[in-house]
């Protein structure tokens, strides 16, 4: 097993067929040899994620997860078409191999992309890598610049100028994660009309803005970012792209702080850490929004607007997956508790909200 990257068994539910998926892969990619072995990669709550490996080669599948979803989420196309055109313009992705939206291959699409080698930084910072205070925000400096680098790609260059969008994104982000908030609600999480009002009433005047239309991650924290195993503070690939758009970079960094926690803050944070943000000397959101603005030159003066939005598409995700559970739509027990989140983040949001200069 690659501890830098460890797989599990496959998740009950979540298996494929050895033979269908033996006979399939060695079709469309005809030198593989030898007997199949499939593993899962534990992390992510979304799209499954499989290792495969043969004698002489190791792949890595991609497939939407099980039970009802968004219609517009979870599309394999996005990640495979965006990580392919990413190849020369932002080659920290994995090489795409193959993709089809034939399901009755393997039951719905999916698409191969080479294993890269690296390390994912989960909840902790490997010991062995013995970083010092001043090792930890060079460590979050690094990150948060590769997802600088990211916004700053030449989207013409990349061939995506029809990915997508990029005029009314912040409109349609808050309507669309209101709607699926209201789609995915359950009996026992409040509404949360307040919240779901005030980012309606305060998304920004795009008439008036300065900020360029910026290829978005959508996803981007630091287990998607995947480490050399020699240097630490290069950055390999960034994985996950199931979210990737044309739009407002300022709500892909405000996506991206959702996630970003520190040891003093309030337990309804602390209790959604899930990346080790909180070491001593990691860059404090404030700093990281600071630096974003330095490197790019972009106005944040509206954050009270992308912090709220940040926080309220984080309850949406977690409400989505508590949906699947309560309704059994998926066995995976880390989400018994996501009901719990969502209510005290939403109430969270009402906190920042009454608290807003805007």
């Amino acid at each position: 097993m690659d501890e830098s990257n460890p797989t599990i068994s496959v998740r009950r539910g979540e298996e494929m067929d050895p033979g269908q998926l033996d006979r399939v892969l060695k079709k469309v990619v005809p030198d593989l040899q030898g007997q199949i072995n499939i593993k899962q990669f534990p992390s992510g709550a979304s799209n499954l994620t499989y290792l495969i490996t043969y004698d002489n080669q190791e792949l890595v599948l991609r497939r939407p997860p099980l039970g009802t979803k968004a219609a517009s989420a979870h599309s394999m196309i996005r990640e495979y078409r965006v990580i392919h055109a990413l190849q020369k313009e932002y080659p920290a992705v994995p090489k795409g191999l193959f993709y089809t939206d034939d399901i009755s291959l393997l039951g719905s699409e999916f698409y191969l992309m080479e294993k890269v080698d690296g390390v994912l930084v989960k909840d902790k910072i490997p010991v062995e890598w013995a970083f010092t205070k001043g090792d930890h925000r060079l460590f979050s400096q690094v990150i948060f610049d590769k997802l600088i680098e990211l916004h700053q790609v030449d989207i013409e260059a990349a061939g995506l100028t029809e990915f997508g969008t990029p005029e009314g994104y912040a409109a349609r982000q808050i309507v669309g994660w209101n709607k699926r908030f209201v789609n995915a609600k359950t009996a026992d999480i409040p509404g949360f009309d307040d919240v779901r009002e005030w980012l309606v009433a305060t998304i920004p005047d795009e008439s008036n803005s300065t900020l360029p239309a910026s290829l978005l991650h959508g996803d981007y924290r630091i287990d998607n970012v995947m480490l050399d195993p020699k240097d630490p503070f290069k950055v390999v690939a960034v994985l996950d792209w199931e979210m990737a758009a044309l739009g407002d970079p300022l709500m892909d960094l405000s996506n991206a702080l959702a996630y970003w926690v520190h040891n003093d803050d309030p337990i309804v944070l602390k209790s959604i850490l899930k990346q080790p943000s909180d070491m001593p000397g990691m860059m404090r959101r404030e700093e990281i929004i600071a630096h974003y603005g330095d490197r790019t030159g972009l106005d944040t003066s509206r954050w009270d607007f992308y912090e709220v939005y940040g926080y309220w598409r984080l309850v949406v995700i977690l409400q989505q997956l508590y949906f699947r559970y309560v309704n059994k739509q998926t066995q995976d027990v880390r989400f018994a508790n996501y009901g719990q989140a969502v209510s005290d983040l939403g109430k969270y949001c009402q906190q920042l909200i009454a608290k807003s200069r805007l």
